[in-house]
């Protein structure tokens, strides 16, 4: 038995990496029929990219099989070490880096690239698992939950904000990269398990949902709405100067929002207004313009029928209709070659795997493992959610990859970084990480 403990898998959740295997190998495959070539039919051939990304499955392999070597307590210690380091290189990149589609967000060493701003998410979950389990509330020692209030606390509520929104900012405006960006949004989703507010939440929607009503209506229709609601709010609730200063806020808050939203629509680059425009079907689309990408994407997805046209045989994937169909776009090829049936398949796997996260997060002991937990299954919901979206027209073309499916080395790396440190604090399970 002992020597069974001391076993490099001892403990390792086999289903989850079963499941990371099969999404791996069927994205390879997939890569493979969108860029085929019939003067390099060899699948291993390592100048192309099918090839490639074959060379970057094998480099993951081996880094998890590192990640698993490692002692789980390595991840608790570093954890802030990790945050700040990646912080200083995603500031550093623009500057030292290389510009790839108009984006300065990628560190070159000959063919080989790094993107440092797919390595945020896992440094920043491991930071924000290190912060909410650290023991600044005099509460029973072994009480499950008790971090739970800690979200409660202001001022905690604002260093957690800022922990996700320093990252976000740095890569948004320093490197352009609006769809990497927007996944640290996803962390909501942990701060709201740790206990934050649900009223936190309910503001979040409810501004989301003034974001694009401030898109489809006049700012001043949407204001004289909104200042009706507030009067007519007064007569089913009591008049008081507190409530009065609640409505007041609220009114004003609602305000800012509509009115920063066409601030913030009019200092948009040409190119994202226009994906905004698209989605919301605001004026006539060019379909061979700016409507193009996920017009392709429909048509290749809506061709495949429910068994799809076969392997290798895609129309739509062989002659380039869909651009970035090896990345961003990945599914497209899934749903045109597959079918109904595979992308069916393909959606309810990455389901699996992270309905799986979430069971493993919630038998952890500790906080920090059951907080990192959450952070990785809130990640890949939040990417599969927008990738398989954007495809289908649901949402804005932002540039998000499918989670071990999609071609690239940085995503597929801190794919498996993200999820292989949390199979090994799930092997050590039955000891409470400090």
């Amino acid at each position: 038995m002992r020597k069974q403990e001391h076993s490099l898998f001892y403990g390792i959740d086999r289903v989850t990496v079963i499941t990371y295997t099969l999404l791996v190998l069927m994205g390879w495959l997939n890569i493979y029929a969108a860029v085929y070539n019939e003067d390099h039919q060899n699948i291993f051939d390592t100048t192309q990219k099918y090839g490639k990304q074959l060379i970057w499955i094998s480099s993951a392999a081996f880094i998890a099989i590192l990640i698993l070597i490692i002692d789980a307590g390595f991840y608790t210690i570093f954890a802030y070490f990790f945050y700040g380091f990646m912080l200083l290189a995603c500031i550093a990149v623009p500057y030292l880096g290389r510009e790839v589609k108009g984006s300065r967000s990628w560190f070159r060493f000959g063919d080989f690239g790094i993107q440092p701003a797919e390595f945020m998410k896992f440094a920043t979950n491991l930071a924000i698992a290190k912060f909410l389990s650290n023991e600044n509330i005099e509460v029973e020692s072994n009480r499950r939950n008790r971090f739970s209030d800690l979200l409660k606390n202001y001022k905690n509520t604002i260093i957690a904000a800022l922990m996700l929104g320093i990252p976000l900012l740095i890569i948004k405006l320093l490197q352009d990269e609006t769809g990497l960006a927007i996944v640290f949004i996803a962390f909501i989703i942990v701060l709201y398990r740790e206990g934050l507010s649900v009223n936190f939440l309910i503001f979040g929607l409810f501004s989301a949902l003034l974001f694009v009503l401030s898109l489809v209506l006049a700012s001043q229709t949407l204001i004289i709405t909104l200042a009706v609601i507030a009067l007519f709010s007064f007569l089913f609730i009591k008049r008081s100067l507190k409530h009065l200063i609640i409505v007041s806020v609220i009114f004003a808050s609602a305000s800012g929002v509509v009115l920063g939203t066409n601030y913030v629509y009019n200092h948009l680059e040409d190119h994202q207004r226009v994906r905004i425009d698209v989605l919301l079907g605001r004026g006539t689309v060019d379909l061979k313009k700016e409507g193009y990408n996920v017009n392709q994407a429909k048509i290749a997805i809506g061709s495949g029928g429910f068994f799809g046209k076969g392997y290798l045989q895609g129309t739509q994937t062989k002659y380039d209709f869909v651009p970035e169909q090896d990345t961003d776009f990945i599914f497209c090829t899934v749903g045109e070659e597959w079918g109904f049936i595979g992308t069916s398949t393909v959606i309810l796997l990455e389901l699996f795997l992270i309905i799986r996260v979430v069971f493993m997060a919630e038998r952890q002991r500790s906080d920090f493992s059951r907080i990192y937990g959450y952070g990785v299954a809130s990640v890949l919901f939040f990417h599969l959610a927008v990738n398989v979206g954007m495809t289908i027209g649901l949402m804005p073309v932002i540039g998000i990859p499918l989670p071990f499916f999609s071609y690239g080395g940085s995503s597929l790396w801190s794919f498996t970084i993200l999820l292989f440190i949390f199979i090994k604090l799930d092997a050590n399970r039955l000891v409470i990480l400090r």
